[in-house]
């Protein structure tokens, strides 16, 4: 079914954990309508324990994002020409790279902003800093998964034909609005913006980088990429105000501080430039 595999296809990065829902306010939103909100004074400690930051009904994706393109607007068909002109990037670098960004385990997103944060790190040596991450990311795939099963988008791959930089089995059954794979990268952006502000132009840019990607593979249309974007940003402006994540943010940077004042590993400076300027493309 593809409301399972849109869990799985989000879980890439984070194991989506349930949370318990606070009051919100009466709307009159198709995700209102949906599930009633239940009241809970134990909302706070619910979240926590469940490795989430907000409540699950915190975010109303309706009042955020804009309704998915359908046939005949002119969005749709916008999507439908990019996906068609970035079919030639094939074989470049960019593809390679794009490839290579599909891959969300936490070793693997810790790679791809090592540029970025101009040190290599594991999950091992900074476990502050991931937990923080993965709980983030998590709060914003929740709101991600509810839209895509909401509005059943077709990935563009079914609308056109063309070359995909990965095997369209990584995403069978799964839906294309807003993108998973954006929004956990945006995530980690957002967050390690915050983590290491001095470094936060190049973070926020390699951030960026991963949701193009999923342009640049074929997976996901362009108005997918950019709603995620918003979905994501919103949903962590109210994360990062919730004293449970101001302390996890300055564990985290403690965490990094003392890492950069030890010996470490950094990444190759060709790699990093190269990477710089595939950032710039498309």
């Amino acid at each position: 079914m593809r409301s399972a595999r849109n869990g799985m296809i989000l879980a890439a990065a984070v194991a989506i954990g349930a949370c318990a829902t606070a009051a919100a306010p009466v709307s009159t939103s198709p995700a209102a309508m949906q599930a009633p909100a239940n009241a809970s004074s134990g909302a706070a400690a619910s979240t926590a324990a469940s490795g989430s930051y907000l409540a699950a009904d915190a975010v109303d994706m309706f009042a955020v994002m804009p309704p998915a393109p359908r046939a005949g607007e002119a969005q749709y068909e916008n999507d439908r020409r990019i996906f068609r002109d970035t079919r030639a990037l094939e074989g470049t670098a960019r593809w390679k790279m794009a490839a290579d960004d599909a891959d969300l385990s936490t070793p693997n997103l810790l790679k791809h902003f090592s540029c970025s944060m101009g040190i290599e790190l594991t999950p091992q040596q900074a476990p502050r800093m991931v937990a923080m991450l993965q709980k983030a990311t998590r709060d914003a795939s929740r709101v991600a998964g509810k839209a895509k099963d909401y509005y059943k988008r077709d990935r563009p791959f079914f609308i056109d034909n063309g070359p995909l930089c990965v095997d369209r089995s990584t995403v069978a059954g799964s839906y294309d609005y807003p993108s998973g794979h954006t929004t956990a990268g945006w995530s980690w952006a957002l967050v390690l913006a915050q983590v290491a502000p001095e470094h936060a132009n190049a973070i926020f840019a390699r951030g960026r980088a991963i949701g193009d990607s999923r342009i640049v593979c074929g997976m996901h249309n362009a108005s997918a990429v950019s709603a995620a974007r918003l979905a994501t940003s919103a949903t962590l402006d109210l994360v990062m105000v919730t004293p449970e994540y101001q302390a996890d943010l300055a564990a985290a940077r403690a965490e990094l501080s003392a890492l950069r004042a030890s010996p470490h590993a950094t990444p190759d400076p060709a790699r990093c430039e190269q990477e710089v300027a595939l950032e710039k493309i498309p």
